[in-house]
């Protein structure tokens, strides 16, 4: 028997405009990107709830690893999200909230996610958060969210991602498992809908950095430079994903709301496209960053100094603009 939710197919599944081929990072991070496409699918817009991003961070040795909080899902959409005590095997898990029709995010092996073929399917093991929306137990098929689309898998995959066969493993630790309760899904008219974001912008904007984040990030990574190239360029990509990765995708996802935002405003966008082209610039400096650091991994030198004063300068100016209009 299928169990299923939506109805949707993964051969003929097309992905948010979020995540098309021209931006210039197609992913962010595994939560935010399965958020997209789930809202997507579920004929709600992501960017009424994208605010979140402004909020972010240098914590120390990272940027923020950002995602959609439930708070703001909750007001936005009237979607819940709670973590679920994971005490059965988590295939009877999925198939019991299927069947009441919620969904579960699950946190799995990438080794087993024929999505990411090439980058870690069949090559490493890495965590990766899904959002199971089909399953079939007989057939061992299953449909789920992840990064930038949605996909099946079956077959030896299945038995891997759900622990089955001779992938069970009694003594590993339990996944981290959370409910996503739909019956309180609210689908509002576009002036309320407005309204709910605003007050979401106003929140972040409530919890903005007290200094400019691209001034630690900057003074974190000169003393991280003898760390990078003794390294090498694995530990690079590490380093990356953490630092470059989520401050540009969080930006470009920022300008992105912030475009939303302008298009809609009754009074007008005044200011607003001035700091989504910052947020882009951002975006767009952290890329050339990432492929600075690769280079520094492999023992050459780079510039700084100018990249971050230009980072520096465009956070000040997109936060400045969004703080006058709406804090």
């Amino acid at each position: 028997m299928t169990l299923s939710l939506l109805p949707i197919d993964a051969a003929s599944y097309q992905q948010d405009p979020l995540h098309r081929s021209d931006r210039v990072w197609t992913e962010t991070n595994c939560y935010v990107d399965v958020w997209i496409e789930l809202l997507h699918a579920l004929g709600l817009d992501p960017l009424a709830c994208a605010a979140f991003p402004i909020s972010t961070d240098f914590e120390v040795g990272q940027w923020t690893f950002f995602k959609f909080p439930p708070e703001d899902l909750r007001a936005a959409y009237g979607i819940d999200v709670f973590e679920m005590n994971a005490w059965r095997p988590i295939i009877e898990h999925v198939a019991e909230e299927l069947a009441r029709g919620r969904l579960l995010t699950v946190e799995v092996d990438s080794w087993f996610l024929p999505d990411t073929r090439g980058v870690s399917y069949q090559i490493a093991h890495v965590k990766s958060t899904i959002v199971a929306q089909m399953l079939d137990v007989d057939a061992r098929r299953l449909g789920y969210f992840h990064n930038a689309g949605y996909f099946e898998l079956s077959g030896d995959d299945f038995d891997g991602v759900f622990r089955l066969g001779q992938h069970a493993n009694p003594e590993g630790l339990p996944p981290y498992v959370e409910i996503i309760r739909l019956d309180r899904l609210r689908r509002k008219d576009p002036e309320q809908q407005l309204r709910s974001t605003v007050e979401l912008l106003r929140t972040h904007l409530s919890r903005l950095p007290t200094t400019n984040p691209m001034y630690r990030f900057h003074s974190r990574l000169e003393s991280d430079i003898d760390w990078l190239r003794s390294h090498g360029i694995e530990g690079f990509h590490a380093y990356a994903f953490g630092t470059c990765r989520q401050c540009g995708a969080s930006a470009e996802l920022a300008a992105s709301f912030v475009e939303w935002l302008a298009a809609r405003e009754p009074s007008g966008p005044g200011d607003l496209p001035k700091a989504a082209a910052a947020y882009r610039s951002i975006a767009d400096r952290c890329k050339a960053l990432e492929f600075g650091l690769a280079r520094l991994a492999r023992g050459r030198n780079i510039d700084l100094d100018g990249i971050f004063s230009q980072l520096a300068t465009d956070w000040d100016d997109a936060t400045t603009i969004l703080t006058a209009r709406y804090a």
